[in-house]
């Protein structure tokens, strides 16, 4: 294995010297890289219903940010959250009836919808023992990328993409996704850790959230705010526009006409990348990093000398990022970060987390004074979802291997609309424009090559 890493150390080094492109010939074929321009505008790649981000508004003909605005099929998400909350409702069954089926539920379709997930939420016979439990691993997406592959081999409709049969499949997924991954989970941290082993089944009468804390407890036990907090956190995730790549990923590979289980699989591989659903666990791992390395938290000044290093290169892991700030679309505010706060502050308080909960404010406060002084900012710098949902999944005692899979158990919801949005929509192969920059090569003979 030696000789292998360092064979491929040269084959690396030939590849990159083969390979790089120089960076102004981006800007010589006016190629936008990430498909976005410094002013964060994106290239419009379709049309979606499901949900719209406002981060600009236009002000006598000029581009304005303004504090950012989500909307799940035109409801703002404000409007929506403090709708369910008022009427103490958990969210999560309603907002996906929302999201996929285009309007809000009434009571008896509520009842009917939260009725039709429950009786999804089960996996085929001994699949937990024959697929979860089999090399087991730390990486709970790929546990749940290779489970939700899986599944295909059980369903004698796979390769159906009548609107009809995705939606059964689409629901399915939806119901067993959280436990997928808490038993994903619960394999690990036995075969792996050698801890003890909990298997607990869902009740058909609790509530995505509840279920989520019911079956990742050994005593099953939770409060009535953590299961709320928890269902919130999962509203905010579910959705997000159709140009984020876990969801682009969703459109593109659905218009080759594959099947649900290997798009949603797709769907995962994209979300599993720290620059996309692992931003959380790092948030986390930075500010376990500034409690170890700054003496007084409450010191503005040398908790500012910290976040000055992140960006220096010069602390935590180097990459010169402050984790959980700015967004690729939201400019002087994320929404979903203020919806959460409220929530926060109060989980803090009966979790005795008050001065984790002082620090992350203090940190969000610093931070995009820190990066404005030191870069170029085109757009407004301020804390993302991110920022915060890492601070609440640890308050709720959820291990960070689970952060992002908590992610993909939310935005199941959004992905699946997006797949059956595609399938209704368009008939035609996402195929974008590459330039090719290469020159004419000869073919060398083998004793002419050097």
């Amino acid at each position: 294995m030696d000789n292998l890493m360092e064979r491929c150390e040269d084959y690396a080094r030939i590849c990159r010297e083969n390979t790089s492109i120089p960076l102004e010939l981006y800007d010589t074929y006016q190629v936008k890289k990430g498909l976005r321009d410094k002013n964060g505008e994106g290239v419009r790649a379709g049309l979606t219903n499901i949900s719209r981000i406002d981060s600009f508004e236009v002000v006598d003909g000029q581009k304005v940010p303004c504090d950012g605005k989500l909307y799940y099929r035109g409801i703002d998400i404000e409007d929506l959250v403090r709708g369910f909350t008022s009427e103490n409702r958990f969210g999560f069954e309603e907002t996906a009836y929302l999201l996929l089926f285009g309007k809000l539920p009434d009571r008896e379709q509520l009842r009917q919808f939260t009725g039709t997930l429950a009786a999804c939420r089960t996996l085929p016979r001994n699949f937990t023992r024959d697929v979860i439990m089999k090399a087991p691993t730390r990486d709970i997406m790929i546990t749940l990328s290779k489970s939700i592959l899986m599944l295909s081999a059980y369903d004698r409709r796979t390769d159906d993409i009548s609107i009809e049969n995705v939606m059964r499949q689409s629901l399915m997924l939806i119901s067993v996704f959280p436990m997928i991954s808490v038993y994903g989970y619960h394999a690990f941290n036995h075969y792996v850790r050698n801890r003890s082993m909990y298997i607990h089944r869902p009740s058909h009468e609790l509530s995505t959230a509840e279920n989520f804390l019911r079956m990742l407890r050994p005593d099953k036990k939770y409060t009535d705010l953590e299961a709320r907090v928890l269902d919130l956190a999962l509203v905010l995730h579910m959705e997000h526009g159709g140009g984020n790549n876990s969801t682009f990923t969703t459109h593109v590979v659905s218009s080759s006409g594959t099947d649900t289980y290997s798009a949603i699989a797709a769907a995962l591989g994209s979300l599993k990348g720290p620059k996309h659903g692992g931003a959380n666990v790092r948030v986390v791992q930075m500010m376990k990093d500034l409690k170890s390395h700054v003496h007084d938290l409450k010191d503005e000044d040398e908790v500012a000398a910290y976040l000055q290093k992140l960006l220096d290169r010069e602390a935590f892991d180097k990459k010169g990022l402050i984790y959980g700030m700015g967004h690729a679309v939201y400019t002087k505010s994320d929404p979903r970060c203020q919806i959460f706060k409220g929530y926060v502050g109060k989980l803090a308080e009966e979790k005795g987390r008050k001065r984790d909960y002082d620090l992350y404010n203090l940190v969000e406060r610093l931070a995009p004074q820190v990066i404005g002084k030191n870069r170029r900012i085109y757009k407004g710098v301020s804390a993302n979802v991110d920022f915060y949902s890492g601070l609440i999944y640890s308050m709720l005692d959820i291990p960070e291997e689970l952060f992002t899979p908590m992610f993909a158990i939310a935005r199941i919801v959004g992905w699946s609309a997006h797949r059956l949005e595609e399938l209704i929509n368009v008939d035609k192969i996402i195929r974008p424009a590459y330039i090719s920059i290469s020159e004419p090569a000869d073919y060398l003979p083998m004793d002419a090559r050097e």
